[in-house]
């Protein structure tokens, strides 16, 4: 039989049975998906900008474009909100890939007015001395030569600069907003993949320790990779319990809800099996995101190896993130589990606290000891998501907003403190720090004590808030457990201020670089949300609480 044949056979068939022959258009809801899609076309233009635009000038457009387009986007968020779609027109958006509600609004302004902090420190080019009559960054001249090799130092002899991080950046946040707005597992898994990616190759970009980088890059990638596999293997299983990827099908078929059962999803619905490993891999991926114990083992090699700019990025933007799709996925798949999650969920939470802020004890590198702390802060939130209530979603989300600026800061601060090898990270090195440079000391101190939880920081009020609603939930004993570890996590804290202002400083001691108005941006903004937050949280604690209601 002939091709030509075969084809109008096909073609018959098709025409006759109705259902293939006329495919809907996708009905796309541009205007809600404004502050993705503004980020995701300012990715692309920097891309075009690396391959168009003169290597003298890449740095100024690419800087240019990328502030532009995230204040725009952050500009669409709060236009939505205000338009009522973090309330009374919440709903599901893009053919039900991705909802637009209160929590991803609140996540996404926050994810991005943090990528717009963090942008700053990346475009930082006055901390280290000039190379050869060439401002430098904290990225390597050309990431594609090897280390110490005759082609790297070339790269750096011409000035070159690797402003490819600013598309990665803007890559990275394009994904982390969908990340956490995402109504169906294909949605969540791609997103996940959209914002890793361009952070495994970030992290590989130091310009001074290369190797130590790269290291952390590899190290990220393959964990990443695991993560990533047991997440795909847990949508796999769901979708073959529920027989759809939407996440309000799924939630239906667990309560027994589901209106439609066909004769195969009868087979499937009553195989717990499937759901219970499904969702164990799936929640299991979303916690290596956010990094709780015993899924935390890349942190502090990655916190330790990546640039710092990145370190500072990585620690604030991909938390929020992935608490916000955790919080989802908990709140709005499987809250017909609730009995089977929460025990589990505790143990998580209690065995993150105390890890995180007993093994933060033993640090010497300030980078490492802020990557405990946030596996600790991680523990603490956890103790909020458990809650299970209204207000426990609001404190997550008031949580997320204040530590994401604290963590940019601390970061900041980490990138001035430097010595004839760059960044003097090791804590032996900042003795004595608050005699040579008070006021950069005192700034460092105020994170401290925000991380600590000390009353008038944003962290108190970020404390007390997930705590209350855990309480209010029935999980007092979690509650106990993690004021004990906040007391054990304040130690190390304040030793490092007691070691900044009270110890002598060593002659031979680093040096604090001055910034541009950039870092000092950077620095400024995480101090005066750390006291506005500290000090009035009410508004704040009220706009989560707005904003604390899923769509389904």
């Amino acid at each position: 039989m002939s091709a030509t044949a075969v084809h109008s056979l096909w073609t018959t068939a098709a025409t006759a049975a109705d259902p293939i022959s006329k495919i809907d258009a996708p009905k796309i809801e541009y205007g809600q998906l404004a502050p993705t899609l503004i980020v995701v076309g300012a990715a692309v233009v920097g891309v075009l900008i690396e391959a168009a635009v003169p290597r003298k000038s890449r740095y100024y457009a690419q800087m240019f474009v990328a502030t532009v387009a995230l204040a725009a986007a952050f500009a669409a968020v709060v236009a939505l909100a205000a338009d009522g779609y973090a309330t009374t027109k919440a709903g599901i958006a893009a053919m039900g890939a991705l909802a637009v509600d209160g929590p991803a609004l609140f996540l996404q302004g926050t994810i991005l007015l943090t990528a717009l902090v963090a942008l700053f420190t990346f475009a930082e080019r006055r901390l280290d001395p000039m190379a050869h009559g060439n401002r430098v960054d904290s990225f390597a001249a050309q990431a594609g030569a090897v280390p110490g090799s005759d082609a790297e130092k070339r790269a750096v002899k011409a000035g070159f600069t690797t402003t490819e991080v600013f598309p990665l950046l803007l890559f990275a946040v394009a994904g982390m907003l969908i990340f956490p707005a995402a109504n169906d597992l294909l949605t969540l898994f791609v997103a996940l993949e959209v914002f890793s990616l361009p952070l495994y190759l970030l992290c590989a970009l130091a310009r001074r320790k290369r190797l130590m980088s790269q290291e952390a890059a590899v190290k990220y990638f393959l964990l990443g990779a695991f993560a990533s596999a047991f997440t795909l293997f847990g949508i796999a299983l769901l979708y073959g319990y529920a027989g759809s990827m939407s996440y309000g099908t799924i939630a239906q078929v667990v309560d027994g809800t589901v209106q439609d059962v066909t004769p195969a999803l009868a087979g499937t619905m009553g195989n717990d099996a499937l759901l219970l490993v499904g969702a164990a891999l799936l929640v299991m991926g979303l916690l290596f995101k956010v990094g709780a114990v015993p899924f935390h083992m890349w942190t502090p090699d990655v916190y330790q190896g990546a640039p710092t700019p990145v370190t500072g990025f990585m620690a604030a933007a991909t938390k929020v993130a992935a608490f916000g799709a955790l919080l989802r996925v908990l709140y709005v798949v499987l809250p017909g589990l609730r009995w089977d999650w929460r025990p589990v969920m505790w143990a998580v939470a209690i065995v993150t606290m105390l890890a995180g802020a007993i093994v933060a004890i033993t640090q010497t590198d300030i980078k490492r000891l802020l990557a405990y702390s946030s596996i600790a802060h991680a523990g603490f939130i956890l103790a909020g998501v458990i809650a299970a209530n209204p207000a426990g979603i609001s404190s997550v989300l008031f949580y997320l907003a204040a530590y994401s600026f604290v963590t940019v800061g601390a970061f900041a601060v980490v990138t001035l403190v430097r010595d004839a090898g760059g960044e003097a990270t090791h804590l032996s090195r900042w003795a004595g720090l608050g005699r040579r440079s008070p006021l950069t000391a005192a700034v460092f101190a105020v994170f401290l004590l925000a991380f600590a939880g000390i009353p008038l920081t944003s962290g108190f009020a970020g404390k007390f808030a997930v705590f209350k609603a855990a309480a209010e939930g029935g999980a007092v004993p979690l509650v106990v457990i993690g004021v004990i570890s906040s007391a054990i996590a304040a130690f190390f804290y304040i030793r490092v201020i007691v070691l900044m202002f009270f110890s002598e400083p060593r002659p031979e001691g680093p040096t604090v670089a001055v910034p541009s108005p950039l870092t000092m941006t950077a620095i400024a903004v995480g101090v005066a949300v750390t006291v506005v937050l500290g000090v009035a949280p009410q508004y704040f604690l009220d706009l989560a609480g707005d904003a604390g209601v899923f769509v389904r």
